[in-house]
This record gives C-alpha cells, sequence and structure tokens, in this order.
C-alpha cells in the first residue's frame, strides 16, 4: 500500500475565529474557492459531507467524506474514499495555529493512502493538487482578512 501527502501553509492576517468562520461557511465556499467550489454538510465530528474538488486543469470529482475532527478554531479534518475503503483514501486536514500577534497559521493537507493509490495519484494529479491547495489558501487568506477588517 503507498501513502502519499500534501501539505502547504500560509501566514492570514486574522485571528482563528475568522478563518474558522470563513473555512466552514460551506454555502458561501463556491463563491471564493475554486478549489472546493461546492462543499456541504455540517463541520460536526461524524458529519458526512459532500464535497466538490476541482483541481486546476482536471475535471471535478465529488467524494462523501466523513468529518473526523472538527475543532472549531483549530482543526478541521474529514476522510474520503474512492469506491470502497482502502483502494484509495484521502484524509484532508486544515489545522489553524493562533501566533501572538493576531495571525493564523493555516496547515492545509492531505495524506493519500491505498492499494490503488499508485495508479490513481499519479504526479500529474499531485502537481494539480498541490496547485490546487495554494489557489484555495491564497482565497482563503483574502477573504478572511477582508472579514477581520470589516469587523476591525
Amino acid at each position: 500500500m503507498s501513502t502519499q501527502a500534501i501539505q502547504t501553509v500560509v501566514a492570514i492576517n486574522a485571528p482563528p475565529a475568522v478563518v474558522w468562520a470563513v473555512l466552514t461557511d460551506f454555502p458561501a465556499m463556491g463563491a471564493w474557492n475554486p478549489f472546493l467550489p461546492a462543499l456541504s454538510g455540517a463541520a460536526k465530528k461524524g458529519a458526512r459531507l459532500t464535497v466538490t474538488v476541482k483541481p486546476p486543469g482536471r475535471p471535478p470529482m465529488a467524494f462523501r467524506p466523513q468529518v473526523l475532527v472538527a475543532e472549531p478554531e483549530k482543526e478541521l479534518r474529514w476522510r474520503g474514499q474512492v469506491l470502497l475503503p482502502g483502494l484509495f483514501d484521502g484524509e484532508h486536514y486544515f489545522k489553524l495555529t493562533a501566533e501572538v500577534d493576531g495571525t493564523t497559521f493555516l496547515t492545509h493537507g492531505e495524506v493519500f493512502s491505498g492499494l490503488l493509490g499508485r495508479w490513481i495519484f499519479t504526479p500529474a494529479l499531485r502537481d494539480a493538487t498541490l496547485e490546487g491547495f495554494e489557489i484555495m489558501n491564497k482565497a482563503l487568506k483574502a477573504r478572511a482578512e477582508a472579514a477581520f477588517q470589516e469587523t476591525d
């Protein structure tokens, strides 16, 4: 079984409460997030989400992951799979770390595993997914910072 991981980090000039509010406002996701243009469900442990992922230059993919962790202002994590568990699974996460200056470090990543991982998660898909994470991070940063400026 192969395991591969992608992880990105971005500093956001807004406190974790603001970043969390933007990240978990699922109905508004499509208005600002080109990587996750559709996301519905509840940010609650055990909840089932409906997620559409759109890596740049790739067709959209829909998943029904289950929320593993939903700790407000700290971490959102879900796991999804293709067809059956263990064939190709992805554990997607967002970790928020509060800094003393009021900013938030967002660690955004995913760990891919499963028997079919090396055939499904090709270098081209890996690169597109990494680019999608970075695009989403930039868009989340802009949206959270704008929301924070409105409250300031």
